[in-house]
C-alpha cells in the first residue's frame, strides 16, 4: 500500500527500528506537500527504505505508528488489532466475567494502537481519541467493535472533546455513535459502580486502580480509613467491604462526592460507617488530627509534561509528608502518582524525602502499578504511568 511518504533525517531511524511507536518532528527530513493532520503516511529512512505506517499529526510527536509492516490500514487491520486486544482480556478473565463487567479493551501504545483508548462497561464501549487520525477512524472502529463482540456490545460512546488537540479545530462532540443507553452501572469484583461517561474524568471510572483497590480491601479490616481525592469512591467501597471501622471520602468536587455517596449506597445501603466531604485535600490533611490508620493518596496528575516536573515532585513530597506526619502509629498509606512525566525513581524519592522530614520509621510493603489490561509496550517505557507504594509508618 502506498501512502504519502515522510522521510527521516540521517541517523534518525534507529528508534523506529527498535519499534518505538512515536516519531518526533525533529527527526523528519521532508514532508509531502498538502499533507493534512490525521493523514495516513509511510515513513522511510534517508535512503527511502520503508520503516512504518502511521498517522501524521502536527506537534512534537509527528507520527504515531500503527504498523511496522507495509500494509493497508483498513477494516481487516482494525479487526485484527481489536480481536487481539479482546483475546488478551479474555485470557486475563476480565472479559465475559459476570463478576467483572468493566475493563480496558485498548490501552494505546500498550495494544499497539497509539492515540486510542477503549473502556468497556457492560454492553457499552467508551472510546477516547488522543490523536486526530484516531478521530477520523472512529466510525470504522465502532463498527468493528460491534462486530467482534457478536451482539454482546450494543453501544459505543465517543468521548474525545477534552483529549484531542484543540488546534486541530475538529470540534468533536461527545455522544453515542452507535446505540444509546441510560444504564450506567458496571460491576468490578462483584461491587457495583455508577459510571459517569458523559461528565466524568477519563472515560468515567478509574479502571487502572482495580487490583490496588482489591489489595486495599484485604488490609482495611477494623481500620479507620481516609480516602483522599476519592473521585467516585472506588477505594471507599472496597474498604467498606473489607470491614473498615469507618471510611471518610474527600474530594474538592461536589459532583464527585455525590457520586461517591451514590456508589456507597448502591453497595451498602444501610451503612453508617461512611461520610463524604467536598473539601480541598491539602486543607483537610493539614487540619485533621491523627484519627486515621489507613490513608489513600490518589491525586490527579501533578505533572502533565516535563516542564511541570519540579513542582510536581514538590507536590507529592508535601502531600506524603503531611499524611506520614499525621497517621496513627502502625498506620498504612497507599500513595500514588499517575503523572507520566514522573518516573518510578522520582516518585519514590519524593516519598523518601517526605518520610525523612517527619523522622518516622517507614517501610515499603508493596510496590504498585497499573493492571494487566493497561499493558506497557516494552518498546515504549513512557506507557508506565501509574506508580504506587504501600507504606507502613511506625
Amino acid at each position: 500500500m502506498t501512502y504519502p511518504e515522510i522521510k527521516l533525517r540521517r541517523g534518525k531511524s534507529d528508534s523506529v527500528k527498535r519499534f518505538h511507536p512515536w516519531i518526533f518532528s525533529g527527526a523528519i527530513q521532508s514532508l509531502p506537500d498538502n499533507l493534512k493532520e490525521g493523514d495516513l503516511v509511510s515513513v522511510t529512512d534517508e535512503n527511502g527504505d520503508f520503516l512504518a505506517v502511521g498517522f501524521y499529526q502536527i506537534g512534537s510527536i509527528a507520527v504515531r505508528i500503527l504498523s511496522f509492516q507495509n500494509e493497508e490500514i483498513n477494516t481487516v487491520f482494525w479487526k485484527r488489532k481489536l480481536e487481539a486486544a479482546l483475546d488478551v482480556r479474555r485470557k486475563l478473565q476480565l472479559a465475559e466475567n459476570a463478576q467483572n463487567t468493566t475493563y480496558r479493551l485498548v490501552h494505546g501504545e500498550g495494544d499497539t494502537l497509539p492515540g486510542l483508548i477503549i473502556d468497556i462497561y457492560n454492553d457499552t464501549a467508551v472510546m477516547q481519541a488522543h490523536a486526530v487520525g484516531m478521530h477520523y477512524a472512529r466510525e470504522i472502529i465502532a463498527d468493528v467493535l460491534i462486530d467482534i463482540y457478536g451482539g454482546e456490545l450494543k453501544n459505543v460512546y465517543y468521548k474525545s472533546e477534552g483529549t484531542l488537540p484543540y488546534k486541530a479545530a475538529l470540534n468533536p462532540q461527545d455522544g453515542f455513535i452507535r446505540g444509546g443507553t441510560d444504564v450506567n452501572v458496571a460491576i468490578e469484583y462483584g461491587l457495583k459502580f455508577h459510571i459517569d461517561w458523559t461528565k466524568g474524568q477519563k472515560t468515567g471510572f478509574f479502571i487502572d486502580q482495580r487490583e490496588n483497590r482489591l489489595l486495599l480491601e484485604k488490609m482495611a479490616k477494623d481500620r479507620k480509613v481516609l480516602n483522599m481525592f476519592c473521585y467516585t469512591g472506588g477505594f471507599s467501597v472496597y474498604a467498606l467491604r473489607g470491614g473498615a471501622q469507618l471510611v471518610h471520602s474527600v474530594d474538592s468536587s461536589a459532583k464527585a462526592i455525590d457520586l461517591t455517596r451514590e456508589n456507597v449506597e448502591l453497595n451498602f445501603p444501610e451503612t453508617d460507617k461512611h461520610e463524604a466531604f467536598a473539601e480541598d485535600a491539602f486543607r483537610y490533611l493539614e487540619k485533621m488530627a491523627g484519627e486515621y490508620d489507613l490513608i489513600i493518596l490518589d491525586p490527579p496528575a501533578f505533572a502533565k509534561h516535563k516542564d511541570a516536573l519540579r513542582n510536581a515532585i514538590k507536590g507529592y513530597t508535601r502531600l506524603n509528608e503531611t499524611a506520614i506526619r499525621k497517621i496513627k502509629k502502625g498506620g498504612i498509606i497507599f500513595t500514588f502518582s499517575c503523572s507520566q512525566a514522573v518516573n518510578k525513581d522520582q516518585f519514590r524519592l519524593a516519598v523518601f524525602t517526605a518520610a525523612a522530614r517527619t523522622g518516622r520509621n517507614v517501610r515499603i510493603l508493596h510496590q504498585l502499578h497499573q493492571p494487566a489490561d493497561h499493558p506497557i509496550n516494552i518498546y515504549h517505557p513512557e506507557g508506565e504511568y501509574l506508580k504506587g507504594l504501600v507504606i507502613q509508618v511506625e
